[in-house]
């Protein structure tokens, strides 16, 4: 019987050998290529469960007990035409999927916040080796799509396997000034059809909150939860660090006390009257004005005409008023508007009390324009939590640290224990758009923790222009690998 099993063995033994032997030496110079590849990037990853996978490569190149290329054989011609669309696709996908995760990939700007840094149009290249890739929590779904299958609309991910975060090495950290690509915070949870403004926003400002929500799917849809890799994709300017405090007087940003100098292509709103002539086209293509921010102001009754009045508008001895128009306007846009002889007035957009900002659940009395001051969360720095800042961190220790966090007659409590103090797992950033009054940036939805982080532009792939044909300057050809870091 002993026999019997060594006879076995050595069979066995010698068919490896024998599948060896036919192996080419070009298949043999591939696998080696690909293994080292592979040992290296398993090395990256830090997981060496990860190399198990290596005798699937070595069959897929070598031994080939799998018949992966059963299909070559096959004698309907038509089996073998549609099975080499298949394998080349899904060699295609597979390998778009590592790109896509480990190396960079291709975003749109789909808003304006970041005008004039970055047009509405731009198709960016996304280092994501810069700040080091991160482990998909996700692992398993559609490279080409973030969370909904265009046609099907449904995920483009499945749930489960859910992994921790981990960030692989990086280049360098997150500096200021960055433009910086990441997930959007308040994007974990998302009513369908109502996804802006966000779910938390919703639940304080819809009648009912949230249980006003739930109830009336017909009008929000589904509310479903998101991981953190298939939330929404943001681009916006690194402001504050973490360990940082923050506070903006004025539009103006200071750090631990000191003012920044601003982004070279900051925009602010402004109301321009003329003379009594009508805006035309060609007026506000000179200028730069992309038509969704061309707005003519109504001024025709007696508040309005008051308003206007007080700005330091021009209102006539009968009470009207000549044309008024609001833009954003860069300070080299509106040097350039005010030289117009049929421009008599530009004033800046006041700032409003009346746009709720972050926390969106405590009102501190602060604006868009004079926000904080707040301490920007580093990972090992402790804070004293008191009634008055909580809601500042309450979102970051409960969501995004993923802490049991309540107060129970005046008091915190952390996973079940009073406490007033919290130490900090992650860094976390404060992110801003440089068309500072129609940016929805960290000043309404608070900190970006770090593992919402997915790299940072590099250039500008193309660029399309919306309010122009295709073949009438639709595409800015100035723009095409153009520096989509501005501003650094």
């Amino acid at each position: 019987m002993e026999n019997k099993n060594i006879k076995t063995i050595e069979v066995s033994a010698g068919t490896l050998k024998e599948r060896l032997s036919r192996v080419k030496t070009s298949r043999w110079i591939r696998f080696t290529v690909v293994a080292i590849i592979f040992v290296a990037w398993v090395a990256w990853l830090g997981n060496w469960w990860v190399l198990l996978f290596l005798p699937l490569l070595a069959d897929i190149y070598l031994t080939q007990y799998v018949p992966w290329s059963w299909w070559k054989n096959a004698k309907n011609s038509i089996v073998r035409g549609v099975m080499s669309w298949v394998d080349a696709i899904l060699y295609a996908l597979i390998l778009v999927y590592f790109i896509f995760l480990f190396v960079g990939q291709n975003y749109q700007i789909p808003s304006s916040s970041l005008e004039k840094s970055l047009l509405v149009g731009d198709y960016l290249w996304v280092n994501k080796m810069v700040y080091g890739p991160r482990v998909p929590n996700t692992p398993l779904h559609f490279p080409l799509a973030q969370n909904t299958l265009p046609v099907l609309n449904c995920k483009s991910y499945i749930d489960n396997p859910q992994w921790e975060y981990h960030r692989l090495k990086g280049l360098r950290n997150v500096e200021r000034n960055d433009i910086v690509v990441f997930n959007f915070p308040a994007g974990d949870t998302v009513a369908l059809k109502v996804q802006n403004p966000d779910y938390y926003t919703l639940c304080e400002t819809v009648p009912g909150g949230r249980e006003a929500i739930l109830r009336n799917k017909e009008q929000f849809g589904d509310v479903i939860y998101r991981p953190v890799d298939r939330r929404e994709n943001y681009v916006k300017r690194c402001i504050g660090l973490p360990g940082e405090t923050l506070k903006i007087v004025n539009d103006i940003v200071y750090i631990d006390g000191k003012p920044l100098e601003e982004p070279k292509d900051v925009q602010y709103n402004y109301f321009f009257q003329t003379d009594g002539r009508e805006m035309m086209d060609i007026m506000w293509d000179e200028l730069g004005i992309s038509k969704d921010d061309r707005h003519r102001i109504p001024v025709n009754d007696p508040q309005t005409v008051l308003g206007a009045a007080s700005l330091g508008l021009k209102v006539n001895a009968d009470g009207t008023v000549n044309p008024v128009y609001q833009s954003p306007l860069t300070k080299e846009m509106k040097a350039q508007l005010e030289k117009k002889p049929w421009v008599t007035a530009v004033v800046k957009v006041p700032d409003t009390e009346y746009i709720t900002v972050y926390p969106i659940t405590h009102d501190y009395g602060w604006s868009r324009a004079n926000y904080g001051e707040v301490w920007i969360p580093a990972k090992g720095q402790s804070i004293k939590l008191t009634a008055e800042n909580l809601p500042v961190y309450e979102r970051a220790i409960k969501n995004y640290e993923g802490n049991d966090l309540q107060v129970r007659d005046g008091k915190i409590f952390i996973n079940g224990e009073e406490t007033d103090e919290y130490k900090f797992k992650m860094d976390y950033y404060w992110m801003m758009g440089d068309n500072r009054d129609n940016s929805a940036d960290s000043r309404y939805w608070g900190f970006v923790p770090e593992d919402h982080i997915v790299g940072s532009p590099v250039f500008v792939l193309i660029s399309f222009d919306k309010d122009k044909s295709l073949f009438n300057g639709g595409i800015r050809w100035n723009r095409i690998f153009a520096d989509a870091n501005p501003g650094k």
